[in-house]
Formats: structure tokens, sequence, C-alpha cells
């Protein structure tokens, strides 16, 4: 958590430089600063500790010395001197989706807009529509990710909350007396992005286990500390801080207290609604007939118990899993993951070559990995021209061609561009083994234009999978306004893989599209997008999406093996 709180340090510097006019190139060293240590594989307090910031790339003598004041005070003196120079409510207008620091720095300097309730009224006079570089265009933009905003508040993304919650998990299950601790609550069921934190764990002596908990030294605040549970909260990356709740229980509740506590509600409604058919009751303690209890050491026993087969946490949201509780699909899991079919390399913008790559899949145990830099229109993320890509797949397949246990398919992540076409000729594109179409930019399209945009790609012979097919960023950029009937229709029409990007910044599609997906005949892939070797570990969060989509292994290409994969894409 170090490091994802220095990247937002430093590019928070970023910003409040640019607001105030500074020089571009400082500007950028901070951003650059801000995602090389976002990225870093390891602490960047252990590099400090070997001396060895420096030989970070992007990181120079200066940066290190503010990285060491970090470590040292939990302060950057510049990162202060900025914030106190300028009104702290441009900060949370850079929040709004859409509005950077340029835009920011113009309605400061000239409207002294530093709130967002200042900027609705400005909105509302007609003034902000009239500065350069708006436009009433741009102004709707801005109550449109007001609008966001607002709507996301208190949320943070699942791979925020996941990293959280294992370390505490992994805190309270050291406490002394504790036998087992788990995470519950929405973050289990694998909820897009999380309210708060709900731990369990099983242990006799609660009042000494809360105690342990709330003198935990990631404890910013303790907003509760019983006999049975404690609450505090804990530093968030995203922001501010989170809640977390722990309740300690005994082993014979501990499965009702999962089961209870991992929700969701709805779904907990129905559960009692079975069990008081039975003339039972069921609740946080177990399954009861009268005083006798029936079950609750575990949750499986609760649901066998009610008639039930065990329902995943991920398909308890009360969307008709207890219907088809009968013929609930046999659900995709981490071990069915084959391969990867969307990372980058060093190539593009990528922190690892072909062989770091490959050497990283290859310990996950995949059978392939392919490779899709950007295209050459993606300029800022080093997209490849042509020619470029082409000797990139030659090399691509001249490593293959040495390794053992594992393939490699030289591809690509081609733009499709904001009249339909796509970044490359065909003539490109066909000398590939893996295609995946993404949109990148005009994102803000009407829907008729950015469905046909999609459909145009997956009409393409050489085009195998959509990347990201929302584009959404969580918390940052709502979804394209698509026409999804009619592109889920197109994808089973044209036998065109969608993507579960398990970019935790993504997870896209999301859980509802996965299955209306699924309904509509789609196959599916699960990648990672990755950037990095680390980032391939992000693969889980792309299962949990697919689980809460209720996918089953069969329907998503990269459980397949390499030969049936050749096979489905010689047909597409």
């Amino acid at each position: 958590m170090v490091n994802q709180e220095l990247a937002r340090i430093f590019e928070e510097i970023a910003d409040l430089l640019e607001i105030e006019g500074a020089d571009v190139f400082r500007i950028n060293a901070y951003r650059k600063a801000a995602r090389v240590i976002d990225e870093l594989g390891e602490d960047v307090a252990d590099v400090a500790a070997r001396s060895e910031l420096t030989k970070i790339p992007g990181i120079g003598k200066g940066t290190a010395e503010k990285i060491q004041q970090y470590l040292a005070e939990g302060r950057i003196t510049v990162h202060q001197e900025l914030r106190s120079k300028l009104p702290e409510g441009l900060l949370t207008l850079l929040t709004i989706p859409g509005l950077g620091p340029k835009k920011v720095a113009a309605l400061y300097k000239q409207l002294k807009v530093t709130t967002i309730e200042q900027l609705r009224s400005a909105i509302a006079a007609g003034q902000v529509e009239k500065l350069p570089g708006f436009g009433a265009k741009s102004v709707e933009n801005i109550l449109e990710g007001i609008g966001f905003l607002a709507s996301s508040a208190g949320r943070t993304p699942l791979g925020i909350a996941w990293e959280i919650a294992e370390n505490l998990v992994r805190d309270v299950a050291a406490f002394p007396g504790v036998r087992r601790a788990e995470a519950a609550g929405s973050l289990r069921r694998g909820r897009e992005t999380v309210g708060d934190l709900d731990l369990l764990c099983e242990a006799k002596n609660g009042p000494a286990v809360v105690k342990a908990f709330t003198k935990l030294p990631h404890a910013k605040k303790v907003l509760a500390a019983g006999d049975t549970k404690g609450a505090i909260t804990v530093f968030n990356p995203e922001g501010g801080e989170i809640q977390v709740d722990l309740r300690v229980v005994p082993a014979e509740s501990f499965g009702a207290a999962l089961q209870y506590f991992t929700g969701s509600k709805e779904h907990n409604v129905r559960l009692r609604e079975v069990a008081a058919k039975k003339g039972w009751k069921l609740n946080e303690y177990g399954l009861f007939e009268g005083d006798r209890m029936l079950a609750g050491k575990d949750e499986a026993g609760i649901y066998k118990k009610l008639g039930l087969p065990f329902i995943p946490p991920e398909m308890r949201e009360d969307r008709g899993e207890l219907a088809a509780a009968k013929k609930l699909p046999k659900l995709v899991t981490l071990a069915d993951i084959r391969g990867d079919l969307h990372v980058h390399t060093t190539a593009s913008d990528g922190r690892n070559t072909i062989e770091e790559m490959a050497a990283a899949a290859k310990a996950r145990g995949y059978c392939y990995l392919a490779i899709t830099e950007h295209s050459k229109s993606s300029v800022i993320a080093n997209g490849l021209s042509a020619d470029k890509l082409r000797r990139h797949a030659d090399k691509i397949r001249a490593v293959s061609g040495k390794l053992k246990g594992i393939t490699l398919l030289a591809g690509v992540e081609v733009d499709v561009l904001a009249d339909g076409t796509l970044d490359y000729p065909d003539s490109v594109l066909a000398g590939l083994d893996w295609v995946v179409a993404s949109i990148h930019s005009a994102q803000g399209q009407e829907r008729k234009k950015v469905t046909a945009r999609t459909i145009a790609a997956m009409e393409n012979p050489h085009v195998h999978a959509i990347g990201h097919p929302s584009g959404r960023l969580l918390g940052k950029r709502d979804a394209m306004d698509l026409d999804w009937e009619a592109v889920f229709a197109a994808a089973a029409r044209t036998g065109t893989a969608l993507e579960v990007n398990a970019s935790w910044q993504r997870l896209d599609l999301k859980d509802v599209h996965v299955r209306q997906a699924l309904e509509a005949g789609c196959h599916l892939v699960i990648s990672t997008d990755a950037h990095a070797t680390d980032q391939l570990d992000q693969i889980h969060f792309g299962v949990i999406t697919a689980r809460r989509g209720w996918a089953p292994p069969d329907r998503i290409l990269n459980t397949w093996t390499i030969a049936q994969l050749r096979k489905w894409i010689t047909a597409k």
C-alpha cells in the first residue's frame, strides 16, 4: 500500500503543478514516477533499503530523495507546499470524469471556481461554456461526470479492497487463539466495488481478539470495540479511509455467520423464506428447529439441510439462483484458465519483455500467451507501425520456437477508429495469430455510432475478440452508450469473442453483461490486459466477474487447449 500511496501523491503533485502552470517536463517526470511506482513489482521501501531507487527506470536522484523523505517522515515537502498554495477543492474537481488539470486551472483562474457547487452555479449561469476549450458539449460532459461521481462516491474498486482485506485477514489469522479468518460481505461475492469490509474469525476469547484488532498499527480510527465485534477504519489508496468490521464467532456458528454476512441481503431473505416454509429459523447463529440447531458449522451444511446445492458466493444476488438451484451451471474457476490472450510488452507500453512475460505465464502453468501490443494510433501507448508490428510478430514466433511447455501467439490490440475502420489494413491483420479490437477514442459518440463501430470490428474476419467492450474505468469513466442487444447478437453471429477484461480498473464486460452475452450465444475470453508480469495475477478478478455472470468454462475460449483455440480461430 506504500507504493499506491506514493503513486497517488506523485500524481497529485503533477496535477497541482499543471494547474499552477509549471514546466511540462517537470509535470511529466512526476507522472512517470507515479506510474512506475504504482506498477513496481515489489515494495518500494525494500528497494530503498537496498539503496537502489535510482536503478528503477524513471526514478532520478530528486525523485528518489522525495521517496526517501516519504518513507522517513510520511510526507513530501513539495506536495505539502503545493497543497497549501492552492484551494483544496481543486483536488475534488479533478475527480470529476473528463475534467483534467488544464480545465480545472481555467475554471479556477478565470471564474474562481473551487468547489463542485460553484461549478454547478457557473454552468447554470452560462459562464463555463463561454470559456476557451469548453463549449456546450464539454459542459454536458462535465454535468454527466458530476452525476457519475455522485453515484460512485464511497465505493472502493474490488481490486483495491481485495488487497486491503487480504492483508487484514492475514493479520487477524495471526492473533493468539484465532483458528481461522475469512473475508465476507460484498467483497466475497466479488462485487466490482465495495462499500466497506466484513471480516469473520473463529476464536473463543472474543474481547482479546477485538482488542488486538483495534490496536493494529494501520487502524486510523476505532469505531467500535465490544466483546465479539470491532470496527476500525484503515487507509484507502483510492482516497480517505475504508471501514472494516470484525466479528468473532464460535466454531459451531462459523458457517452460518459466513453465509449471513456474505449476503446479499436479498439472497438471505430468500433463504430465510425457504427455512420458514419448513418451520425453521435461519440467522447468523445457525439453522434452527425451535432451540435445536440443525446446521451452522459450515455453509454447505446449511444449503444441504434446506434442500439446496451449495450456491457459490458470486451468485448470491437474488438473480434467480434459488429458482435455478437444481440446474445451476458449473462455474469457471481459476484452475480452468490455460492462457492469457491480451498482454503487452516493452515493445509498446509494457514493462517487461516478451521473454519475461512468457516466463511468468509459464510459471502460472499456462499453455499459451498472446502478445498484443497497441496499434499505431495509440501514440501515448507507443503503438506500433505496421512494419514494426511485422518485425515484432517475427520476434514473438522466434521466442516461442525456443520455449518448451508454452506457445506464444503473435497478436495485436488494434484500435477501432472513430469512423469504424481498423488501425491496420486486413493484409497486416491476416499475418497475426490473434487480434483483439478495442475502442480507445471517441467513446462519447452517440449510441448508434459507437455500436456500429463495435459491430464493424466484429464483422472483420481477422478480429477474434473485442477488448474491454464497454470502455469503462471504474469510478473514473462511465461505459460507452452501446446497444448491448445488438452487440451480443453480432458477436454470436460473427463468432467473435467478447473480453472480460480482468484489470481491476475495468472488469469489462461487467457481470450482468456476461450473463446476457452467454444467453445470446456468445463466447468469452478472460484476459488481464497485463502491462507487467505481476499484473497477470489480476486474472483472478476476471474469473470472479465471469462467475458472477454464471459463466461455465466451456464458453470461455482460454479454458480450451491450444488445438481447440486454433480451430476456433481458423473458423472465424
